[in-house]
């Protein structure tokens, strides 16, 4: 396993800086800022979040293959940021002592923007897989 992980990290390095980013932050206290006043700020941000590592995902994905496996990006660039989701919501709920909360409609959130980020990084990781077979 330590292998795999190390290949991953030095594979995807943006990408494993983006989950250690989500970890920190849904981890720790959130201060007031003048956003707090914007409705849904939290289901925005977890939104912006998650699309954003499924994107990063998808890119660095395609940067170094020259052919897509649509079923091992589905799973590691998709449905395991899912999952993570909700574990951040679990430990939310269940290691931080009140600080944080853990929520459902957070979760609901976070695979929304999974699947923006999807959405929007299949194809981009598709074009850049293309391009690789031509280098």
């Amino acid at each position: 396993m330590g292998n795999t992980f190390t290949r991953y990290i030095k594979q995807q390095p943006l990408s494993c800086i983006v989950i250690a980013a989500i970890w920190i932050v849904c981890m720790i206290p959130v201060p007031e800022t003048p956003l707090s006043n914007v409705r849904f700020i939290d289901k925005w941000t977890h939104l912006v979040m998650y699309g954003g590592l499924v994107f990063v995902i998808m890119v660095e994905y395609g940067r170094r293959k020259k052919t897509l496996q649509l079923k091992r990006l589905l799973l590691g660039g998709l449905l395991a940021p899912i999952v993570m989701g909700g574990l951040v919501e679990l430990a939310q709920a269940y290691l931080t002592n009140g600080v944080r909360s853990g929520d459902w409609i957070d979760f609901v959130a976070n695979a929304t923007g999974a699947l923006i980020g999807a959405f929007i990084g299949i194809p981009l990781a598709r074009y850049l897989a293309t391009r690789n077979k031509d280098a």
